[in-house]
């Protein structure tokens, strides 16, 4: 991992440490090394979600492309995973997403997906940063060399629309639904889909003011949607973030139904249709341990790999295995796209809810829940500091003296956030008293380490 990009791109505090000058920047390196690899002018679409902040780091992105002579095809508001869908469809060099997906508001982001629709390489992410840290000019084009923004993309959002419904043969009719659409991305999609379907679905947070995405709502505040749910007799809730790449459910009861819940309920049935390469669900080490039980109980063979889901997709994709993410709400279906999309987990996972009969909440019980707490410590926002607590020793030393002290018993997961400036503590344990009790006491650690 380079100084700029994380686990999903750069991501920043608009106006502090993420500017329209860097973003212009940004777009300038992308497009040179994508022309120095392809000798010819490249072309790169590029979306947006609903920040304030979203429509600035977009011009400053297209002018930089522009500037040093690649071409542009802007899409609007759409959600992160049409980006990918659409690169590839397009046959663009390159797609950009302005997000910060599930950060707050002040937060933005440039993510950036490779003609094939993959994220970009350690080696690409490298050649782009150079180029952005260097003090070196990059040329800037002239006459007939300028870079082209080209107009009438907007369009292409319902050509990833008729993808996204197509992924299911279920009408879903029957069903009772409400969509909690952050006032974000999904805001610009979901109600079209939903629509060709023949369920009944409603929408709340639906209406995006450049402030309120994520704001109680969405797929990290699933309080307002559970609270509806019940109130309306609503059979199953769902929750995007603010690019609508993570969803997350709640059940007829108002019982949260996680990734790893999202994970077991569709990877039993694609056992069931012989659609699971490899008998496998690939996770994260922050999945819940109850998915291993049911994992084991079920006859599949679980991996799980460091936290992200582009380590997920990395595992998926070198054994070809078909269903992975993260505890946290990011499902990928690599048979269907190359990105988590939490518009298609959705579908996929109503689609198993609507042809078993079953109440969402009997559906989910198969994967248990072992208490888990997660307290997030917050840092300074300055680089290398995350990295410099993770070294240390006093930390690793108060993280094994824990672990004994659980006796088996449980587990602890203490790790840097690849989005935004905090170290996450999460502990599993026998009861949800000690769970939190050890959480705490670490997490309180953590604020005491000086770098």
């Amino acid at each position: 991992m380079g100084k700029l990009f994380g686990t999903d791109g750069i991501r920043g505090v608009v106006g502090e440490n993420l500017t329209a000058q860097e973003a212009f920047r940004v777009g300038q390196a992308i497009a040179a090394v994508l022309m120095e690899d392809l000798g010819r002018r490249p072309v790169i679409l590029i979306g947006k979600d609903t920040r304030i902040s979203s429509d600035m780091l977009e011009s400053a992105l297209m002018a930089g492309i522009c500037d040093v002579g690649g071409d542009v095809k802007p899409l609007g508001t759409i959600p992160t995973p049409a980006v990918a869908y659409l690169t590839v469809q397009e046959r663009g060099d390159a797609g950009i997403v302005v997000s910060a997906s599930h950060n707050p508001f002040e937060h933005n982001g440039i993510k950036v997906f490779n003609a094939q629709g993959y994220k970009l390489s350690d080696e690409v992410e490298r050649r782009v940063e150079e180029k952005i840290l260097s003090d070196a000019p990059m040329k800037s084009r002239t006459r007939d060399e300028i870079g082209r923004r080209h107009h009438g993309m907007r369009q292409l959002k319902r050509d990833y629309i008729d993808f996204v419904a197509g992924t299911v043969e279920s009408d879903l009719a029957g069903l009772r639904i409400l969509a909690d659409c952050a006032n974000g991305a999904a805001s610009a999609t979901a109600p079209e889909l939903f629509g060709r379907f023949k369920a009944h679905t409603d929408f709340i947070h639906i209406q995006p003011d450049g402030l309120n995405i994520n704001n109680h709502c969405g797929s990290t505040h699933l309080e307002d949607l559970a609270a509806a749910v019940v109130k309306g007799g609503y059979d199953v809730g769902v929750a995007f973030d603010g690019d609508a790449d993570r969803c997350l459910l709640v059940d007829e009861a108002g019982g949260e139904i996680d990734g790893d819940k999202v994970m077991a309920v569709c990877a039993a049935d694609m056992k069931r249709r012989g659609k699971l390469n490899g008998n496998t669900v690939v996770a994260t080490v922050m999945s819940n341990l109850g998915l291993h039980e049911f994992c084991r109980n079920s006859g599949l063979d679980l991996v799980c790999t460091d936290v992200g889901d582009r380590n997920v997709l990395e595992e998926m994709l070198r054994h070809d295995y078909r269903i992975g993410g993260e505890q946290s709400g990011h499902t990928i279906f690599t048979e269907l796209e190359t990105t988590g999309d939490g518009e298609v987990t959705a579908l996929q996972f109503l689609q198993v809810l609507k042809t078993s009969g079953k109440k969402a909440s009997e559906l989910t019980a198969v994967c248990p829940v072992y208490p888990q707490e997660l307290v997030n410590v917050s840092v300074s926002h300055q680089r290398g500091v995350k990295e410099a607590i993770m070294d240390s020793q006093t930390l690793k030393d108060a993280v094994k003296s824990e672990e004994e002290a659980l006796c088996g018993q449980g587990r602890i997961l203490v790790r840097p956030s690849g989005t935004e400036a905090l170290i996450r503590v999460m502990v599993e344990a026998k009861t949800t008293e000690k769970a939190k009790e050890t959480a705490e006491k670490l997490a309180d650690f953590v604020k005491t380490i000086q770098v």
